[in-house]
């Protein structure tokens, strides 16, 4: 279940990509971010690790300029 949760996870993020928005998907991203943790952790606690880092890899992927950003507000913008 927690492998049809990952998968159904990346289905709506790239539907959500194909929708227009006024606010460039910023909303939706952070509503695939808060929803990417929950499914991360059943993933990891019924499939183990490495399910889980792809699945993080993915989301990574998908959710590159969130992740940009945020590691860009962390360090202090030290990083390009």
């Amino acid at each position: 279940m927690s492998l049809l949760a990952a998968c159904l996870w990346v289905l709506l993020a790239q539907v959500i990509t194909m929708l227009p928005t006024r606010d460039h998907h910023w909303r939706a991203a952070y509503g695939l971010m808060g929803l990417a943790v929950p499914v991360g952790g059943w993933l990891w606690a019924e499939q183990g690790w490495s399910a889980a880092l792809v699945f993080a890899l993915a989301a990574g992927s998908i959710l590159r300029w969130p992740l940009r950003y945020g590691v860009r507000w962390v360090t202090g913008g030290r990083v390009g």
